[in-house]
């Protein structure tokens, strides 16, 4: 496995070295003492979550306060999806600043979020199995976002907004600048 620092300090991109021949493939997901080795952190992941969403599906963006923040690993089994990390965390440099990666099946990338940065993801594939696991508990109280369009952060999600679905809840959230 081979992990890339993205221009977001502490977020990975981490490309699996995958052996294939005729009957399939094989790798590994996930080796807690390479992956801490390769990121030159101890994560002790808690829970893992699984959504399944069809084409335009937009999740985001999330991320929880305080004693509560999570790390996230987070991958895709099956389809296409466009995965978003921002950094929120006031003191960084790179505050408000994102980074965009295509997680697929097929290229079997998977991103490592650190404590501190909102994410969400949109489905460019008919269907998508997103992956992710967490290091930390969810907690209802400790929950923040920002809304997916926030001028202030200017994403690209690949999408017109006329074929995006979103969640009541996620059409709510406020802006950057409404915290």
């Amino acid at each position: 496995m081979q992990a890339i620092e993205t221009k977001l300090k502490g977020c990975f991109v981490l490309e699996p070295t995958v052996f294939g021949d005729s009957r399939g493939y094989f790798f590994e997901s996930y080796n807690k003492h390479i992956f801490d080795k390769l990121i030159n952190q101890n994560i002790t992941f808690i829970q893992d979550n699984e959504s399944y969403s069809s084409k335009g599906v937009l999740r985001g963006l999330h991320n929880q306060r305080g004693e509560y923040s999570q790390a996230k690993l987070v991958r895709v089994t099956q389809g296409e999806v466009l995965d978003v990390a921002v950094d929120f965390r006031p003191d960084s440099a790179t505050y408000l600043q994102h980074v965009s990666v295509k997680l697929s099946s097929e290229n079997k990338k998977q991103l490592f979020i650190p404590r501190g940065f909102l994410h969400g993801f949109v489905v460019l594939s008919e269907t998508a199995v997103f992956n992710y696991k967490c290091d930390n508990w969810y907690q209802k109280e400790a929950e923040l976002g920002v809304i997916y369009n926030d001028p202030k952060l200017n994403i690209d999600w690949l999408l017109d907004d006329s074929v995006l679905l979103i969640s009541e809840k996620d059409k709510v959230l406020p802006t950057v600048s409404n915290i």
